[in-house]
Parts: C-alpha cells; sequence; structure tokens
C-alpha cells in the first residue's frame, strides 16, 4: 500500500539498497535535487529507476525548480531562469510580467517533462515585509499581495498548460518570518486580521491549485505552541479561511526549525493534518526513521492525492522551445546573470 511520504535519493542512478527501500515502503512519490541532476539522459533515467523501484510507471517526482537562486537543473543543460522578483523588474508592467512569468514556467515544464519531472515546487506566494530574512528576498514575485498573487497564478498556469503539476509554497505564508527555516524556528507575531489581508491573500487567491506546502513557522495568532506544518490549528485555517481543498505537504522535515526525531515529526505533521510528509536528503537511515512514523496514504488524504494527479494534462499546450526560449530572454533582458543573495540550500522547498 502506498505510504503517505515523498523521499530523495543520494546520486545520480539508485543504489540496490535504496531500490530495496522504497519497493518496501512504496512512497507516493520523490524529489530531486542538485546532487541528483547530470544529463538530461542520465535524469531520464533516475526518474524511471524510481518509477520502476515502485512499480508505478506514474509516480510523482518533483522539483525546485523556480529560477535564480532555487534552480535544481541548470546550466550547461538546461537555461538559467531568473527568479520571481525579475519578471515585474523587466517590464515595469503587471501585464506584461504576467505575460513573461507564465512563458517562463511553461519552458520550465518543457524542461521538466522532458526528463520525467511532473511535480515543480512553485509558484512562491510569500510576501516579504520590510526587514524579514532574505530567504525568500527575490525569490518573491512582488512585495505586495496582488502582485504575487497575479503573477505566482501565471506562473501556475503556464507549468499546468505544460503538463506538470504547481505546488503553492509556503501556506499559510512565509514572508513576515525573521529566520531561515533551515536554521531556526521563526515566531511571527503578527494579528490574524493583518495575516489575512496580507500573507494569506496570495493563497486564498490560488486556493484551486492542486498542491500546496506548509511553512514551518509559528504563528501566535493561530497556534502559539506548533510550526504550522504540525498544527492541527493551522492546517485547518489553511482548508477553512484560506479555502485550500488541495493536496497538502510538508516542508521538508529535517529543516531545524522542526525538532523531535525524524518519527515524531513526521507523525505530528501527519496527525496535524499534513496529507504526505518530505524527506530530502537520501540517507537511508533517515529514511527508515520516517518512514516509522508515516501511515498508509487514505482517505480524504488519497482523495486529494487522486484529484491532483488528474490534473496532470496529457496533451500539453504547444510550444516551439527554442522560440520561446529567444523570445523569453530577450524579454528579460538577454542571458540572465547569476542572483544575488544567499544561495538557498539543498533543504529548501
Amino acid at each position: 500500500m502506498t505510504s503517505a511520504a515523498i523521499y530523495g535519493c543520494l546520486g545520480h542512478r539508485l543504489t540496490e539498497a535504496e531500490k530495496a527501500f522504497f519497493a518496501e515502503v512504496r512512497p507516493w512519490g520523490f524529489i530531486l535535487f542538485r546532487r541528483n541532476i547530470d544529463t538530461p539522459e542520465q535524469v531520464r533515467a533516475l526518474t524511471d529507476e524510481l518509477r520502476a523501484s515502485i512499480g508505478d510507471p506514474e509516480a510523482p517526482i518533483m522539483i525546485d525548480q523556480e529560477g535564480g537562486r532555487v534552480q535544481r537543473m541548470g546550466p550547461p543543460h538546461w537555461p538559467k531562469y531568473p527568479p520571481g522578483a525579475a519578471y515585474l523588474k523587466a517590464t515595469n508592467e503587471l501585464a506584461q510580467a504576467r505575460e513573461l512569468a507564465r512563458l517562463g514556467a511553461r519552458l520550465m515544464a518543457h524542461d521538466l517533462r522532458e526528463v520525467g519531472v511532473t511535480i515543480d515546487l512553485l509558484p512562491v506566494l510569500d510576501v516579504p515585509v520590510p526587514g524579514a530574512h532574505d530567504i525568500i528576498g527575490d525569490r518573491a514575485y512582488g512585495v505586495d499581495p496582488e502582485t504575487v498573487a497575479v503573477l505566482g497564478r501565471a506562473a501556475a498556469e503556464g507549468l499546468l498548460a505544460g503538463g506538470v503539476l504547481p505546488c503553492i509554497k509556503h501556506m499559510p505564508g512565509h514572508g513576515r518570518a525573521f529566520a531561515d527555516t533551515h536554521k531556526d524556528l521563526p515566531t511571527v507575531h503578527a494579528d490574524l486580521d493583518t495575516l489575512d489581508a496580507w500573507d494569506f491573500a496570495p493563497f486564498k487567491a490560488l486556493s484551486d491549485m492542486p498542491i500546496g506546502m506548509t511553512a514551518h513557522i509559528v504563528f501566535t495568532a493561530i497556534d502559539r505552541k506548533h510550526p504550522a506544518t504540525q498544527s492541527k490549528k493551522a492546517i485547518r485555517l489553511i482548508r477553512e479561511r484560506l479555502g485550500f481543498g488541495g493536496l497538502l505537504l510538508s516542508d521538508d522535515l529535517v529543516m531545524n526549525a522542526l525538532s523531535g526525531s525524524l518519527t515524531q515529526r513526521a507523525h505530528k505533521a501527519l496527525k496535524a493534518g499534513c496529507d504526505l510528509v518530505v524527506h530530502w536528503n537520501g540517507d537511508m537511515d533517515e529514511m527508515r526513521q520516517v518512514a516509522e512514523g508515516v501511515g498508509p496514504l487514505k482517505g480524504g488524504a488519497r482523495r486529494r492525492a487522486e484529484a491532483a494527479l488528474a490534473r496532470i494534462v496529457r496533451t500539453p499546450e504547444p510550444l516551439d522551445p527554442v522560440a520561446g526560449h529567444d523570445r523569453f530572454f530577450k524579454a528579460m533582458g538577454g542571458r540572465m546573470d547569476a542572483a544575488k543573495g544567499p544561495d538557498v540550500g539543498e533543504a529548501q522547498a
């Protein structure tokens, strides 16, 4: 029976131990990172191998392919895409930025689908506030909820048109955090009305999306004791106030924002209402710990997972990738330079 987990692997190909573990625990899907990426042919062989390990030729495989600091597939085999903030800066006009965000995501979907990846952990719908930690920074599409919602929907539409599922993140909002969840547990003290008008707004606007991901952040207005990933109150708010009915993933369980053993972390996230938990680094001992805290994917979670996968377009919208790339990068100002700011580590999802 399928388990309510998503795992990574260590390298460019699966080891025999990884094949045996995945066959035993049968995760719902898999996640790729830079350590898993070499050539298009290698990535395609790896995604085929991952699916074969659990006997499911359509098992979901996801990746963080945002552009900027968070791009797992890049040069020399794939273009370097811009970060979210670059679209409005390139045009200074929201309607034009929207067209570019959609085209950029459509091109990324083409790249991903070619190598067997079916979910992109994009768009980032967090709205940064002045002074917040720059872990989000230029990954955000703008500095106000409306811009983020408009460009985020454009990116989601581009992915969907290309046969790749989007995942909105980090619910119910990471833009107000003053710490990096890879290292610490941030606490947000804003009142509920403030959060609703700012942080929640893009997520409410895109509540129809198939997949979402939680934030490892404590919101004192929601739950003073638990980060959203492990908070029944926060997940109830995501479902009811934000109106999100899609498949809900935890952010990575390894992040230092969470405490306790990996077994406890996984169990708490699922008990709070996450549908699936994500473990990224491919460490076999850690994956076994996670597996001890994970049960089968069943009930509402299973129905939401099935509904999400049903959104994959089997025949993508027509695209000339060469002409599309030329048009896109010309509109964005030519070749994109490396994004400024701190590198976002492998654990970011």
